[in-house]
Order: structure tokens, then sequence, then C-alpha cells
């Protein structure tokens, strides 16, 4: 096993990728729809598993940057989807509380891979 399977975050995202996984194949989505935010749930994973492989603490913490960013792009997607009325208040909820520890996570790293 890997080192960046052990974290929590890391599953926690691999959740929240299969829970956005699960809504692409549930919801009739335009196809850029289901592309950007299979993309962008995906992207969080894979950044979180390739900066805990990386040496140097800037490397760490551009790829756990982008991982946040990620999670951002994928909450703006469902906020719109939200507003669309194709996913209700309490999956969108669900969502957002999922995404928020992410995020909360990942700040967490980031600040602490900060240069002094």
């Amino acid at each position: 096993m890997f080192e960046f399977q052990k974290l929590e975050v890391y599953k926690k995202a691999k959740s929240f990728h299969r829970d956005c996984k699960k809504l692409i194949l549930e919801k009739k989505l335009d196809r850029y729809v289901i592309d950007q935010l299979g993309r962008a749930s995906f992207s969080i994973v894979l950044n979180i598993a390739e900066g805990s492989g990386k040496f140097s603490k800037p490397d760490r913490r551009n790829f756990f940057i982008i991982a946040r960013g990620s999670v951002f792009e994928c909450i703006a997607i469902l906020d719109i989807l939200h507003d669309q009325k194709i996913i209700a208040q309490e999956e969108f909820d669900l969502f957002l509380g999922k995404a928020d520890e992410l995020s909360k996570m990942l700040f967490a790293m980031i600040r602490n891979l900060q240069a002094a």
C-alpha cells in the first residue's frame, strides 16, 4: 500500500469522486457537464496522490492547492445543477458538506507546507 492511500483526505476524496460519478450516472446531464464534473472530482484524488509523492514542500503544496481548486470547481458545477433543479436541496447540501470537509483538510495541509 502506498502512503497516500492511508491518508484520510485521500479516502474522503475517493468517496466524493464516487458520489459525483453516481450523480453523473443517475441524472440526465449535458455531456460537457458530465465531462467537467467527472474530471474535476477525479482531479482531487489524483492531485492528492501525486502531491504526496513529491519531495519538496513547495511541490507538495502546489498539488494540494490544485486539488482544493478542483473541490471548488465541483461545487460551482453542483451549485448550477441545484439552481437548474437537477439536484434537490438535500442532495446539494450533502455534496456541500463533504466538499467543505475536503476543502478544510486540504487547506490545513497547504498551510502546514507554507515556507516559514
